[in-house]
């Protein structure tokens, strides 16, 4: 049993020093959207707003208002896709009187779509040709500079992709909780520093993506991903194909939508957790080892372990506190989140977990009334 402790202690140890000193510094958050930012073009561009809705009512006003004040110079117009919805969210928007916003009703969901891109892939279509097409959500509140700034690095890079990891709410006990985690988590899986490289990795933030139609159209369209969960970096892998993508941090872009409670955020996790999976039990089986492995050994060695093991336990779990304080600050959280780090990783475990269950019993994806990954 010591000899077991010390290799797990010597692993979960190797694996830290490795991810804090050789994952292309993922956790320092450096990458944000007002830093380093080049000179404006000396044209701007044309630019279409495309914004899937499904019932939301709730946010719809904020997030298509702060999108028609946008001060762009250039030609910029946006399609609201209200995909069927219930709530008068197509109406809201109607009401808002800016002659940017053209509400369009979707058709029914076709065979084979998500109900989000399939509402995307119509308000693409009736985007007609413009340079840009801005792909955001509907809950995502956006300052009025956004636009500039997006295009201004799209322009300076040639980039095929310019994407914004949208800032959370993070206001309730639970979000304070969890939703650094969240952004800590991605950038693990995607580190941005990685994804900016000309080569090799491919990922995007869903909730603003400035996409270049020319590269679009090259990679087959929205199409192309048509039945994609984690439809975000599914889309910036393909376009990393056609050129340059950038993703940065950025805290003017807000998201609206709020997840008060622990079951809300429990089920926004598990809508697309088992998607990043393949649906696979194998990688699932390997995924909660590698999570006990990586956060839940650390802190459990350094309470109960001895000797050497216990001193690599605690330096690991040291570590991963140090690693959580850069996202913990950009959120404006204690530093003391990051000494729970293993406990809120055990929470994303569960919901991993969760996800898989609810694939089984084919309500895989379920938003808005949709089960979007049952039976494949």
């Amino acid at each position: 049993m010591p000899l077991a402790l010390n290799l797990i202690a010597a692993l979960s140890l190797a694996i830290w020093l490795v991810l804090i000193f050789a994952r292309h510094g993922f956790w320092l958050a450096r990458e944000r959207d007002t830093r380093d930012l080049p000179l404006e073009p000396a044209h701007w561009p044309d630019v279409v707003a495309v914004v899937p809705a499904r019932d939301e009512a709730d946010v719809i006003a904020r997030s298509i208002g702060s999108l028609a004040a946008q001060d762009y110079p250039g030609s910029f117009r946006i399609v609201l896709m209200d995909d069927s919805s219930s709530d008068g969210t197509g109406d809201i928007a109607r009401n808002l009187g800016s002659d940017r916003v053209e509400v369009v009703a979707g058709a029914p969901l076709a065979e084979g779509w998500t109900g989000k891109l399939w509402a995307v892939s119509q308000g693409v279509e009736r985007a007609g040709k413009p340079e840009y097409l801005w792909l955001t959500d509907a809950d995502i509140e956006h300052a009025p500079d956004t636009l500039r700034t997006l295009v201004t690095r799209g322009e300076a890079g040639d980039l095929a992709l310019v994407t914004l990891m949208a800032r959370l709410r993070c206001d309730s006990f639970a979000e304070r909780m969890l939703i650094p985690a969240f952004v800590f988590f991605f950038q693990l899986l995607y580190p941005f520093a990685l994804v900016n490289r000309p080569k090799g990795l491919g990922g995007a933030a869903g909730g603003c993506m400035l996409v270049r139609r020319t590269a679009l159209e090259a990679v087959g369209g929205i199409a192309a991903i048509r039945d994609a969960l984690i439809d975000d970096c599914t889309l910036g892998a393909l376009l990393k194909t056609q050129g340059r993508v950038w993703l940065g941090l950025t805290d003017r872009s807000r998201s609206i939508r709020p997840y008060e409670r622990f079951g809300t955020i429990a089920a926004m996790i598990s809508r697309s957790a088992y998607a990043q999976l393949n649906y696979s039990p194998l990688l699932l089986a390997g995924t909660i080892l590698g999570l006990g492995l990586v956060y839940a050994a650390p802190p459990l060695i350094a309470i109960f372990g001895h000797g050497w093991a216990r001193i690599a336990g605690a330096f690991a779990w040291l570590l991963m506190a140090i690693a959580f304080q850069p996202m913990l600050a950009f959120y404006r959280r204690s530093p003391l989140w990051g000494v729970a780090l293993p406990a809120i990783a055990a929470f994303y475990a569960g919901c991993t977990l969760l996800s898989a269950w609810q694939y089984a019993r084919g309500r895989g994806g379920m938003w808005k009334g949709r089960a979007q990954a049952a039976g494949r």
